[in-house]
Protein backbone atom coordinates (compact mmCIF):
# COMPACT_ATOMS: atom_id res chain seq x y z
CA UNK A 1 0.00 0.00 0.00
CA UNK A 2 1.25 3.57 -0.71
CA UNK A 3 1.83 5.58 2.08
CA UNK A 4 0.17 8.45 2.20
CA UNK A 5 2.67 10.26 4.30
CA UNK A 6 5.60 11.83 1.25
CA UNK A 7 8.60 9.96 2.18
CA UNK A 8 12.06 11.77 2.76
CA UNK A 9 15.42 9.76 2.56
CA UNK A 10 16.57 10.19 6.10
CA UNK A 11 15.39 10.13 9.73
CA UNK A 12 18.03 10.60 12.95
CA UNK A 13 17.58 8.19 15.33
CA UNK A 14 18.91 9.02 18.93
CA UNK A 15 22.46 10.75 17.14
CA UNK A 16 22.06 8.02 13.74
CA UNK A 17 21.22 8.75 10.62
CA UNK A 18 19.35 6.08 8.69
CA UNK A 19 17.00 5.42 5.78
CA UNK A 20 13.56 6.20 5.85
CA UNK A 21 12.70 2.38 5.12
CA UNK A 22 15.13 1.32 8.16
CA UNK A 23 13.48 3.15 11.04
CA UNK A 24 11.65 0.82 13.23
CA UNK A 25 10.51 0.01 16.50
CA UNK A 26 10.02 -3.11 18.31
CA UNK A 27 6.39 -4.68 18.91
CA UNK A 28 6.95 -4.28 22.70
CA UNK A 29 7.66 -0.86 22.86
CA UNK A 30 5.90 0.39 25.41
CA UNK A 31 4.83 3.81 23.70
CA UNK A 32 2.66 1.49 21.49
CA UNK A 33 0.51 -0.51 24.21
CA UNK A 34 0.44 2.55 26.40
CA UNK A 35 0.76 6.03 24.36
CA UNK A 36 4.19 6.88 26.00
CA UNK A 37 4.86 9.58 23.75
CA UNK A 38 5.83 13.51 23.66
CA UNK A 39 5.75 15.00 20.21
CA UNK A 40 5.89 18.52 18.23
CA UNK A 41 4.97 19.43 15.24
CA UNK A 42 6.66 22.64 13.62
CA UNK A 43 6.58 23.95 10.34
CA UNK A 44 9.67 25.47 8.13
CA UNK A 45 9.43 27.52 5.47
CA UNK A 46 10.96 28.52 1.90
CA UNK A 47 12.52 31.83 2.29
CA UNK A 48 14.14 34.34 0.04
CA UNK A 49 17.44 33.64 2.28
CA UNK A 50 16.66 29.42 2.14
CA UNK A 51 14.57 27.47 4.57
CA UNK A 52 13.81 29.02 7.70
CA UNK A 53 12.01 27.04 10.57
CA UNK A 54 9.40 28.83 12.46
CA UNK A 55 10.10 29.05 16.11
CA UNK A 56 12.30 26.22 16.80
CA UNK A 57 13.73 26.70 19.87
CA UNK A 58 10.14 27.91 21.43
CA UNK A 59 8.93 24.05 20.17
CA UNK A 60 11.74 22.34 21.75
CA UNK A 61 11.77 23.90 24.52
CA UNK A 62 7.91 22.93 24.50
CA UNK A 63 9.24 19.44 23.49
CA UNK A 64 11.55 19.13 26.53
CA UNK A 65 8.98 20.14 29.07
CA UNK A 66 6.26 18.21 28.19
CA UNK A 67 9.14 15.17 28.70
CA UNK A 68 9.79 16.38 31.93
CA UNK A 69 6.24 16.68 32.90
CA UNK A 70 5.71 12.61 31.68
CA UNK A 71 9.00 11.81 33.94
CA UNK A 72 10.75 11.42 30.56
CA UNK A 73 14.21 12.52 30.14
CA UNK A 74 15.94 12.38 26.48
CA UNK A 75 19.45 11.66 26.02
CA UNK A 76 20.14 14.48 24.20
CA UNK A 77 20.63 18.07 24.83
CA UNK A 78 17.52 20.47 23.34
CA UNK A 79 20.94 22.69 21.51
CA UNK A 80 21.86 19.08 20.21
CA UNK A 81 18.31 18.91 18.48
CA UNK A 82 17.94 21.71 16.94
CA UNK A 83 21.11 20.58 15.60
CA UNK A 84 19.89 17.88 14.49
CA UNK A 85 16.95 19.47 12.79
CA UNK A 86 19.07 22.04 10.56
CA UNK A 87 21.08 18.32 9.08
CA UNK A 88 17.85 16.74 8.61
CA UNK A 89 16.69 19.10 6.92
CA UNK A 90 19.67 19.41 4.85
CA UNK A 91 20.23 15.97 4.17
CA UNK A 92 16.66 15.48 2.62
CA UNK A 93 16.89 18.72 0.54
CA UNK A 94 14.05 20.59 1.70
CA UNK A 95 13.13 23.62 1.48
CA UNK A 96 9.81 23.78 3.03
CA UNK A 97 8.07 20.82 5.23
CA UNK A 98 6.96 19.50 8.56
CA UNK A 99 9.48 18.39 11.15
CA UNK A 100 8.66 15.89 13.71
CA UNK A 101 10.43 15.73 17.38
CA UNK A 102 9.19 12.46 19.00
CA UNK A 103 10.40 10.72 22.31
CA UNK A 104 8.70 7.63 23.76
CA UNK A 105 9.20 4.64 26.01
CA UNK A 106 10.80 2.05 24.32
CA UNK A 107 11.54 -1.70 25.26
CA UNK A 108 12.15 -2.50 28.93
CA UNK A 109 8.27 -3.00 30.97
CA UNK A 110 5.00 -4.06 30.10
CA UNK A 111 3.02 -2.27 32.55
CA UNK A 112 1.95 0.85 33.89
CA UNK A 113 5.50 1.67 36.12
CA UNK A 114 6.86 3.17 32.33
CA UNK A 115 10.98 3.77 33.99
CA UNK A 116 12.64 0.50 32.83
CA UNK A 117 11.60 1.56 29.42
CA UNK A 118 14.16 3.84 28.06
CA UNK A 119 13.32 6.66 26.20
CA UNK A 120 14.13 6.92 22.55
CA UNK A 121 14.55 10.15 20.51
CA UNK A 122 14.15 10.54 16.94
CA UNK A 123 13.52 13.59 14.61
CA UNK A 124 11.53 13.06 11.02
CA UNK A 125 10.79 15.35 8.35
CA UNK A 126 8.75 15.72 5.14
CA UNK A 127 7.20 17.64 2.92
CA UNK A 128 3.40 19.09 3.86
CA UNK A 129 0.87 21.26 2.51
CA UNK A 130 -2.11 22.65 4.18
CA UNK A 131 -3.31 20.50 6.93
CA UNK A 132 -6.93 21.50 6.26
CA UNK A 133 -7.00 21.00 2.51
CA UNK A 134 -5.31 23.20 -0.23
CA UNK A 135 -8.00 26.10 -0.23
CA UNK A 136 -8.88 26.03 3.26
CA UNK A 137 -6.56 29.25 4.23
CA UNK A 138 -8.29 31.10 1.41
CA UNK A 139 -11.90 29.74 1.34
CA UNK A 140 -11.71 28.25 5.35
CA UNK A 141 -13.38 25.42 6.56
CA UNK A 142 -17.27 24.02 7.92
CA UNK A 143 -16.70 23.17 11.65
CA UNK A 144 -19.04 21.39 14.07
CA UNK A 145 -18.99 21.52 17.82
CA UNK A 146 -18.04 17.47 18.88
CA UNK A 147 -19.95 15.92 20.88
CA UNK A 148 -16.94 14.48 23.02
CA UNK A 149 -15.18 17.09 25.74
CA UNK A 150 -12.07 17.77 25.78
CA UNK A 151 -10.43 16.25 29.36
CA UNK A 152 -10.87 18.04 32.70
CA UNK A 153 -8.17 19.77 34.25
CA UNK A 154 -6.03 17.43 36.56
CA UNK A 155 -6.97 14.18 34.67
CA UNK A 156 -4.34 14.06 31.96
CA UNK A 157 -1.71 17.23 31.38
CA UNK A 158 -3.06 19.01 28.69
CA UNK A 159 -0.29 21.48 28.92
CA UNK A 160 1.96 18.80 27.89
CA UNK A 161 2.04 17.66 23.98
CA UNK A 162 1.77 13.67 24.64
CA UNK A 163 0.94 11.04 22.04
CA UNK A 164 -1.82 9.64 24.55
CA UNK A 165 -3.51 12.68 24.42
CA UNK A 166 -4.00 12.36 21.13
CA UNK A 167 -7.08 9.57 21.51
CA UNK A 168 -9.37 12.34 22.36
CA UNK A 169 -8.43 14.56 19.53
CA UNK A 170 -8.99 11.15 16.97
CA UNK A 171 -12.35 10.80 18.22
CA UNK A 172 -13.42 14.27 17.69
CA UNK A 173 -11.95 14.62 14.11
CA UNK A 174 -13.22 11.30 13.27
CA UNK A 175 -16.89 12.54 14.57
CA UNK A 176 -16.25 15.64 12.51
CA UNK A 177 -15.46 14.06 9.29
CA UNK A 178 -18.53 11.20 9.71
CA UNK A 179 -21.03 14.27 9.87
CA UNK A 180 -19.65 15.39 6.69
CA UNK A 181 -17.58 18.38 8.99
CA UNK A 182 -13.93 19.68 7.98
CA UNK A 183 -12.68 20.12 11.65
CA UNK A 184 -14.61 20.10 15.26
CA UNK A 185 -14.38 22.16 17.69
CA UNK A 186 -14.43 20.76 21.07
CA UNK A 187 -15.66 21.84 24.92
CA UNK A 188 -14.47 21.63 27.98
CA UNK A 189 -15.87 19.54 30.36
CA UNK A 190 -18.23 23.10 32.07
CA UNK A 191 -19.29 23.40 28.50
CA UNK A 192 -17.13 25.99 27.30
CA UNK A 193 -15.21 26.34 24.40
CA UNK A 194 -11.62 24.78 24.34
CA UNK A 195 -10.08 24.51 21.39
CA UNK A 196 -10.52 22.22 17.83
CA UNK A 197 -9.03 18.40 16.98
CA UNK A 198 -5.30 19.65 17.08
CA UNK A 199 -5.73 23.15 17.18
CA UNK A 200 -6.60 26.77 19.22
CA UNK A 201 -9.42 28.51 18.71
CA UNK A 202 -10.08 32.56 17.80
CA UNK A 203 -13.78 34.44 17.54
CA UNK A 204 -13.94 38.19 16.64
CA UNK A 205 -17.03 39.68 18.25
CA UNK A 206 -17.58 43.22 18.13
CA UNK A 207 -13.64 44.14 17.05
CA UNK A 208 -12.43 42.20 20.22
CA UNK A 209 -10.33 39.16 19.31
CA UNK A 210 -11.04 36.43 21.56
CA UNK A 211 -9.64 33.32 22.34
CA UNK A 212 -10.00 30.50 25.68
CA UNK A 213 -8.29 30.90 28.50
CA UNK A 214 -5.69 28.01 29.67
CA UNK A 215 -7.94 25.97 32.16
CA UNK A 216 -6.53 22.78 31.76
CA UNK A 217 -8.44 21.07 28.65
CA UNK A 218 -5.67 22.54 25.63
CA UNK A 219 -2.56 22.89 24.93
CA UNK A 220 -1.03 26.42 24.64
CA UNK A 221 -0.09 26.43 21.08
CA UNK A 222 3.16 28.12 19.84
CA UNK A 223 1.05 29.56 17.23
CA UNK A 224 -1.92 30.68 19.42
CA UNK A 225 0.95 32.97 21.24
CA UNK A 226 1.80 34.10 17.61
CA UNK A 227 -1.60 35.23 16.54
CA UNK A 228 -1.70 37.23 20.14
CA UNK A 229 1.14 39.21 19.25
CA UNK A 230 1.17 40.13 16.29
CA UNK A 231 -2.97 41.15 16.90
CA UNK A 232 -1.66 43.69 19.63
CA UNK A 233 1.15 44.77 17.25
CA UNK A 234 -1.96 45.67 15.05
CA UNK A 235 -3.84 47.24 17.39
CA UNK A 236 -6.54 44.78 17.84
CA UNK A 237 -7.79 44.12 21.66
CA UNK A 238 -7.05 40.74 22.38
CA UNK A 239 -8.83 38.79 25.48
CA UNK A 240 -8.30 35.29 26.88
CA UNK A 241 -11.71 34.56 28.23
CA UNK A 242 -14.30 31.89 29.25
CA UNK A 243 -16.67 31.41 25.87
CA UNK A 244 -19.78 29.99 26.05
CA UNK A 245 -20.58 27.82 22.82
CA UNK A 246 -23.51 30.15 21.83
CA UNK A 247 -20.79 33.04 21.07
CA UNK A 248 -19.55 30.63 18.12
CA UNK A 249 -22.82 31.91 16.76
CA UNK A 250 -22.56 35.42 17.67
CA UNK A 251 -19.30 36.06 16.22
CA UNK A 252 -18.21 38.38 13.03
CA UNK A 253 -15.23 35.73 12.23
CA UNK A 254 -13.62 32.77 13.85
CA UNK A 255 -10.66 31.01 12.86
CA UNK A 256 -8.22 28.31 14.28
CA UNK A 257 -4.37 28.53 14.73
CA UNK A 258 -2.13 26.02 14.53
CA UNK A 259 0.95 25.12 13.20
CA UNK A 260 -0.45 22.41 10.71
CA UNK A 261 -3.44 24.50 10.30
CA UNK A 262 -1.51 27.76 10.13
CA UNK A 263 -4.66 30.66 10.64
CA UNK A 264 -7.75 28.84 8.57
CA UNK A 265 -10.91 30.75 8.88
CA UNK A 266 -14.06 28.96 10.07
CA UNK A 267 -17.19 29.74 7.68
CA UNK A 268 -19.72 27.52 9.44
CA UNK A 269 -20.05 26.48 12.68
CA UNK A 270 -23.13 23.64 12.87
CA UNK A 271 -23.79 24.15 9.46
CA UNK A 272 -24.72 28.25 10.26
CA UNK A 273 -22.22 30.73 8.84
CA UNK A 274 -20.23 32.37 10.57
CA UNK A 275 -20.72 36.65 9.64
CA UNK A 276 -20.88 36.63 6.04
CA UNK A 277 -19.84 32.89 5.54
CA UNK A 278 -16.31 34.38 4.40
CA UNK A 279 -12.95 34.74 6.27
CA UNK A 280 -13.53 38.60 7.75
CA UNK A 281 -10.94 41.39 7.63
CA UNK A 282 -8.85 40.83 10.85
CA UNK A 283 -8.73 37.02 9.85
CA UNK A 284 -6.80 38.07 6.97
CA UNK A 285 -4.90 40.82 8.62
CA UNK A 286 -3.84 38.41 11.03
CA UNK A 287 -2.84 35.50 8.03
CA UNK A 288 -1.13 37.56 6.28
CA UNK A 289 0.93 38.88 8.77
CA UNK A 290 1.45 35.47 9.84
CA UNK A 291 2.53 33.85 6.98
CA UNK A 292 4.31 36.44 5.58
CA UNK A 293 6.84 36.67 8.50
CA UNK A 294 7.03 32.88 8.25
CA UNK A 295 7.78 32.90 4.54
CA UNK A 296 10.34 35.63 5.23
CA UNK A 297 8.34 38.02 2.86
CA UNK A 298 7.92 40.56 5.95
CA UNK A 299 10.63 41.52 8.24
CA UNK A 300 11.22 39.19 11.26
CA UNK A 301 10.74 41.96 13.96
CA UNK A 302 10.32 38.69 16.64
CA UNK A 303 12.88 36.55 15.67
CA UNK A 304 10.69 33.59 15.14
CA UNK A 305 12.76 32.47 12.58
CA UNK A 306 15.38 30.27 12.33
CA UNK A 307 17.65 30.03 9.28
CA UNK A 308 18.30 26.36 8.47
CA UNK A 309 22.44 27.06 8.03
CA UNK A 310 24.46 25.92 4.70
CA UNK A 311 26.56 23.29 4.82
CA UNK A 312 29.87 23.90 5.70
CA UNK A 313 32.27 23.22 2.60
CA UNK A 314 34.12 19.85 2.49
CA UNK A 315 37.88 20.32 2.82
CA UNK A 316 39.48 18.36 -0.21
Amino acid sequence: MTSPIPTTEWIWNDGVFVPWDEARVHVMTHALHYGSSIFEGIRFYETPEGPAVMRLTDHVKRFYTSCRIYKMAPAHTPESLIEASFELIRRNGLSEGYLRPLAFRGVGALGLNPAPSPVQTLLICWPWGQYLGAEALERGVDAGVSSWFRPAPNTHPSLAKAGGNYINSQLIKMEALANGFDEAIALGVGGTVSEGSGQNIFLVVEGELLTPALDGTMLAGITRDCVMRLARDMGIPVRECIIPREMLHQAEEVFFAGTASEVTPVRSVDRVPVGEGVAGPITRRIQRAYLDTARGVAPDRYGWLERVPRAEPVAV
